[in-house]
């Protein structure tokens, strides 16, 4: 296997400085954004200095990415609002730059700064077509159309214009989100432009962390215009923030560096209830995930007749042998398996719809619990997902779409929005929510969420799902608190490591072996190399 260096799908990009010390994870909504910048020119920024600057960035992104010898002919749709003045601003700059550059604005009416630079355009001698099929064939074009905060759907004329876009044989930028997506849920309104590359401005909107979006969006980019701190503090200081996985966010809630004098009875044991005669292989591939994650110690329960294979394969874990039924699930625990002595239990993956009374036995422990797969039907059966929180430690639930509607029928009912239905999820039960899909949403009972949107089709095969459950227990059981409510942060820390790396892993396998060939032993395989090569 090789491990490349390759440009994320989402990067931050402008190194013009006043990176450190800022948010720069941080996902917000429309009406905050829209705060944010009300904050920023009641300050004094003025509106067309704020536009200069941040058109200055988008102009020097697409000259480091176009450059003019490959890309010469830029075209450049201006909308009616800021957008679109900076699409015009943006066009100036290239035309000054020496690229050939002709510009369309689809909307008479136009916000006076807009109308201010069209007019300069035409000053300059740049190209203004009057219809969007006048537009000559271009190398580039850049879509200024709508950015943040569009909600009526876009039709007639303008529908036209999308189509026509999205009808080029060239890139397409476009500028905050690609005109026709709403800022928060990501749904088209009406019709949408399919971006190549979509520069996000200031601060990462709730559509990009959104997997309806993500057919529009292309590859993301935060293009970062320094918003004070305080700015940012003032409007969302007193909500529950909203971040997006990042490289620095996560290396801090992997256990490292080891103490250089453990051991290991102190760096985890993780007890893995998995595996059914039907499902051998959900075993194995959990404690794949399980021995990459680093736990000093690992035991598997598995039904009686699946226990030698297992040993077969995972020579280094302690495999206990349980009853099973005639269908050849997990009867029952054993009686002498004693579940306080664990750190955190994993429990679910191809256990069948037998196997309740195993289910039952882990939620009454004392242990820090993530439930994955058939655990979590079978909590559904039970009815008891608002007990949660009754439990001692910490509980982790790690649902895709199916089994959270089973778990939580009325929640995503209510809302498209996977992050918004993850933290109803999490408030109602107590759990952490681990929200499986292209974006994974991960909530904390105190309302706090984190989307982790890195991701790749290549995990859309059965058994990714059995890696991360084990790699996030084997996470769960490195974790160490005395009190109750930080145990709760570090489950939540470690589900938000575990989904992180695991979409790094598959990203880097998909790289090399292309989306149609990473299964989940292949994907097991690259979770370590992968994780050497991104903390270098």
């Amino acid at each position: 296997m090789k491990f490349d260096q390759r440009p994320a799908a989402a990067t931050i990009d402008g190194a013009w400085g006043g990176l450190s010390g800022r948010s720069l994870d941080r996902v917000v909504s429309a009406e905050q954004m829209r705060a944010i910048e009300g904050q920023l020119f009641e300050a004094g920024m003025p509106v067309a200095a704020l536009m200069e600057k941040v058109a200055g960035r988008i102009a020097a992104w697409v000259i480091q990415h176009f450059p003019r010898q490959r890309y010469p002919r830029v075209a450049a749709i201006a909308g009616p609002g800021h957008n679109g003045g900076d699409a015009l601003v943006v066009a100036r700059e290239l035309a000054a730059q020496g690229y050939g550059v002709q510009v369309y604005s689809p909307i008479s009416r136009l916000k006076p700064l807009t109308a201010d630079h069209l007019r300069y355009i035409d000053y300059l001698g740049i190209a203004i077509a009057e219809t969007v099929t006048a537009l000559e064939p271009c190398d580039l074009l850049l879509d200024g159309l709508f950015g943040f905060g569009l909600e009526r759907p876009i039709e007639g004329a303008i529908a036209e214009v999308v189509a026509a876009i999205n009808g080029l044989d060239c890139p397409v930028v476009s500028i905050d989100l690609p005109s026709g997506l709403h800022t928060d849920t990501g749904a088209v309104l009406g019709t949408a432009v399919k971006a190549t590359h979509t520069l996000c401005l200031g601060l990462w909107k709730r559509a990009f962390c959104q997997d309806g979006a993500l057919a529009y969006l292309g590859q993301s980019h935060l293009i970062d215009f320094d918003i004070p701190s305080a700015t940012v503090a003032a409007e969302l200081e007193a909500l529950p923030p909203v971040r997006r996985a990042t490289l620095t966010t996560v290396r801090g809630k992997l256990p490292l560096p080891r103490p250089p004098a453990t051991h290991k009875y102190r760096v985890g044991h993780l007890l893995l209830v998995a595996g059914s005669r039907s499902y051998a292989g959900a075993a194995l591939l959990t404690a794949l995930g399980a021995r990459a994650s680093g736990v000093g110690m690992l035991t598997l329960a598995v039904p009686e007749s699946l226990r030698l294979m297992v040993v077969t394969q995972i020579p280094e874990a302690l495999v206990v042998g349980c009853p099973e039924t005639d269908g050849g699930a997990i009867a029952r625990l054993p009686d002498d398996l004693d579940l306080s002595r664990y750190d955190a239990i994993a429990c679910g993956p191809g256990l069948s719809r037998q196997a309740m009374a195993a289910v039952e036995a882990v939620l009454d422990s004392d242990a820090p619990l993530l439930l994955d797969a058939d655990g979590l039907n079978l909590l559904s059966e039970r009815g008891c997902t608002d007990t949660l929180a009754s439990r001692v430690a910490p509980t982790v639930l790690t649902p895709h779409r199916g089994e959270f509607k089973r778990l939580f029928p009325d929640q995503l009912a209510a809302s498209d929005d996977a992050g918004a239905a993850a933290v109803a999820a999490a408030c109602q039960s107590g759990a952490v929510v681990l929200l499986k899909g292209a974006c994974t949403a991960i909530a904390h009972p105190s309302g706090e969420l984190w989307y982790v949107p890195e991701s790749t089709p290549a995990l859309a095969r059965g058994g990714s799902g059995d890696v991360l459950t084990g790699l996030v227990g084997g996470l769960l059981a490195q974790t160490e608190s005395d009190t109750a409510g930080d145990r709760l942060e570090l489950a939540r820390d470690a589900a938000l490591a575990g989904a992180w790396w695991h979409g790094q892993a598959a990203r880097a396998a998909a790289g090399d072996r292309t989306v149609l060939g990473v299964d989940g032993t292949q994907l097991a395989q690259y979770l370590n190399p992968v994780l050497a090569q991104v903390l270098a």
